[in-house]
């Protein structure tokens, strides 16, 4: 086995040597920098999305939108309410919302975690969310992370997730310090007694029926100090500018609204933001006796045979029954609000 990780690594380093990218050697270079500093991986948990694959030519699986959701449930019913508008809203076939439809009958009613709909195999799949960890907490994002063109604070801010078709390809590695990663988290499990026993065979049997890794587009999050370690805020975002900027909102519109603040703490988070704000590429943030950090997060879908690592036994313990979401809808496209 260490004998076909060195092939693997050597593999990778004559293509990086091959292309000559002056780009990915500067990356390369601020990866093995990361890993020296931040040494340790955390693990945060595991989140859940959808993939799709052409059931005729059974090539590349894709991500049909964000892994993002916290239960296999959320993304079952994000993929009911997807067939059920694509059968309102992109077809004039009654044929073609039919099947579309009885799709979205087998979500109401099953946990299902496959279903083939007019030649498109879609299925939950499920990713580990990762961060790296050294003695100063967390990694931040790197110098070489992606930003974006227009790092602006105001006006709408939803930013497109970089997840939505992204292929996912166990073969593929950005990098050495990525192919090392991804070769090293090959027989990862969870262990320790924080995870229940069922979690921990779970875990460990997924090593072996889903033993190579796809990585998923790395990501960046709001992260608070509490204690020794570190709690998550908010959403995934894709640049490390759109978590600053969520982390700017949140000080400033959202948390002195949901959490009925002071006139005296609204005043002090404004301060803190803005300027959180006017360091532009900062990221910590002080506001009183709380620090937030920036963090960097990687996320990875283990792969067997059969292709993406669906949902676990023990993921299904978070779970709610799957339910009727939207009202019923005939072959010709009728909404019966009353049903």
């Amino acid at each position: 086995m260490k004998e076909d990780w060195k092939r693997q690594i050597d593999r990778l380093h004559a293509d990086l040597v091959r292309r000559d990218d002056p780009v990915a050697w500067v990356n390369e270079a601020d990866a093995v920098t990361a890993s020296c500093r931040y040494p340790h991986i955390a693990v945060r948990g595991a989140l859940f999305g959808i993939a799709t694959q052409d059931s005729a030519s059974g090539t590349d699986w894709r991500l049909h939108g964000p892994v993002a959701d916290g239960t296999p449930q959320q993304a079952r019913d994000g993929l009911n309410s997807k067939l059920w508008f694509r059968a309102l809203e992109d077809t004039d076939d009654p044929a073609v919302r039919r099947e579309l439809l009885k799709a979205v009958a087998v979500l109401e009613r099953e946990p299902a975690d496959e279903l083939e709909v007019l030649g498109v195999r879609y299925r939950v799949v499920r990713a580990d969310e990762l961060a790296r960890s050294g003695e100063d907490g967390l990694e931040p994002p790197r110098p070489t992370d992606t930003e974006p063109a227009d790092r602006s604070w105001t006006g709408r801010h939803h930013p497109p997730s970089r997840d939505t078709g992204h292929v996912l390809d166990p073969g593929r590695a950005e990098g050495i310090m990525a192919g090392a990663l991804k070769l090293g988290l090959r027989a990862f499990a969870y262990a320790g007694a924080r995870y229940p026993a069922d979690v921990r065979r779970d875990s460990e049997r997924a090593a072996s029926t889903h033993p190579d890794i796809a990585l998923l587009p790395v990501g960046f999050g709001i992260t608070e100090r509490i204690g020794k370690g570190w709690r998550p805020h908010g959403s995934l975002m894709p640049t490390p500018h759109d978590a600053r900027r969520l982390l700017h909102d949140a000080l400033t519109d959202v948390w002195p609204r949901l959490y009925e603040l002071s006139t005296a703490e609204q005043a002090r988070y404004a301060r803190a933001a803005e300027r959180f704000k006017a360091a532009g590429r900062n990221d910590e943030l002080r506001a009183g006796d709380r620090l937030f950090r920036i963090c960097r997060i990687e996320r990875l879908v283990r792969w067997g045979p059969d292709g993406p690592e669906p949902p676990r036994p023990s993921d299904q313990a978070n779970d709610y029954p799957p339910m009727k979401i939207h009202p019923t809808m005939d072959e010709d496209g009728t909404v019966h609000h009353d049903r």
